[in-house]
């Protein structure tokens, strides 16, 4: 049987025009290996191929099809650095750390794209994105970023754009100020999730979709993930589940909250139109935070329904389209062809989860909106620490990461409370 995953009908543009892709099996039987990962998006696909690179026994498995999850519907969009901004962790790990953090990040980037093109794996790279401000109070502590990444941090490829500039580079009038980042860009997520199994099970990982993991369990020196159609035991197991395994392991669960994210796309938008004519993707200063960009067949590509609730709404498309209009008001009758969503994992402070949740069992994600970059290193990290390599992969695990409040009854009611407040509070 096949596991339908929680996701918001319909299919993505990504996926709609992919065309047909590597199939894996499901289990069938029982494994033994060195390591097992239950996950199949970005972290779970990167430390598999590099495990199994490296000549280390891999098995991973995934509910449903490779990305189904946020890594292969989301927004495509690297960043720079961690979720929050260097000058905002300083006060609380200091410099050395906030900076190494910082370093991490900029690896991240940078093994993206290299391990992209050694691989032959055409993610569509796109450069330069751009950070908007909606509200005019917010546009001197952007321009203050922009010096303190140059002078502390040595990150020379941000600038700040005023009024006349972020208009004319978004092609609207809509935000007041923001800062150009021309050392990153953004990709085809799900071109990189294929490209990443190809590499994993070419490198001899045995990967299997449709299989959902039911138990995990860790005694004598032992990892067993149970599943409805066999057993992986292994000597180590890496939990990379992110928004999708609360049912499964209860302290990545209390650390990781899912929330609901939508995107639409439009269909090919004429050059007249002027949106963002230099090809950068955006997101903005909202809490519930907007992003957009233009796709290589001229689609505007955008996501960040404001609300949070379990289900899915019923027209994406229609919420979606009034966001657009807001900011391109030409485009408020634009077709919406696909229109999509799913889960992101967040943390109380938007750091990443990286812990040991049990004996020889490691949980990773809740990258808050900034994953494509940090999951896919994490996963190399993770590969490393399994050869021996253990301090980068420390700098995460050793972050400040509080559980949510409330416990399993009440931490999604009072998620939904905190984040309808901050939607109420972008509004103001």
């Amino acid at each position: 049987m096949t596991y339908q995953s929680p996701i918001a009908p319909g299919a993505s543009w990504y996926e709609a025009t992919l065309g047909a892709r590597q199939a894996y099996p499901s289990l069938d039987g029982n494994r033994t290996t060195d390591v097992v990962i239950v996950g199949g998006g970005f972290t779970g696909l990167s430390a598999a191929a590099h495990l199994a690179s490296a000549g280390i026994g891999v098995v991973l498995i995934d509910a449903c099809r490779f990305g189904d999850g946020a890594s292969g519907r989301n927004g495509g969009q690297l960043g720079t650095g961690q979720r929050a901004w260097p000058e905002e962790l300083e006060p609380e790990i200091g410099y050395e750390r906030s900076r190494a953090l910082f370093d991490l990040a900029e690896e991240a980037k940078a093994h993206l794209l290299d391990f992209s093109a050694t691989h032959k794996i055409d993610v569509d790279y796109r450069p330069g994105q751009m950070s908007v401000v909606h509200k005019p109070r917010y546009a001197d502590e952007y321009r203050a970023h922009v010096d303190i990444m140059a002078e502390k941090y040595g990150y020379q490829s941000i600038s700040y754009m005023d009024r006349s500039e972020t208009e004319n580079r978004l092609g609207s009038k809509r935000y007041h100020a923001g800062i150009h980042d021309s050392g990153t860009g953004h990709i085809n997520p799900l071109e990189l999730v294929i490209g990443t199994a190809r590499v994993a099970a070419q490198a001899g990982a045995e990967l299997f979709e449709n299989t959902k993991a039911s138990a995990i369990s860790s005694s004598d020196g032992k990892v067993t993930v149970s599943t409805a159609t066999g057993h992986i035991t292994a000597d180590k197991a890496f939990l990379a589940t992110n928004a999708y395994g609360e049912d499964l392991e209860p302290v990545s669960a209390a650390h990781i909250m899912p929330i609901r994210s939508f995107i639409g796309a439009t269909t090919p938008l004429p050059d007249e139109h002027g949106v963002l004519p230099g090809g950068e993707s955006v997101d903005d200063s909202r809490f519930v935070v907007r992003y957009f960009r233009k796709t290589s067949d001229g689609r505007l590509l955008f996501g960040g329904r404001e609300a949070y609730t379990a289900d899915n709404p019923v027209n994406i498309g229609s919420h979606i389209r009034r966001q657009i209009a807001e900011i391109y008001p030409a485009l408020g009758d634009v077709e919406i062809t696909h229109a999509w969503g799913g889960s992101v994992g967040i943390t109380m402070p938007r750091r990443p989860f990286v812990r040991e949740v049990m004996p020889n069992v490691i949980s990773a994600g809740g990258y808050s909106g900034h994953g494509v970059m940090l999951s896919n290193f994490t996963g190399r990290l993770y590969a490393e620490a399994v050869s021996g390599n253990r301090d980068r992969l420390k700098l995460l695990q050793d972050l400040n990461v509080p559980a949510f409040p409330g416990g399993r009854a009440l931490r999604k009611p009072l998620l939904f409370l905190a984040l309808t407040w901050y939607a109420l509070l972008d509004r103001m």
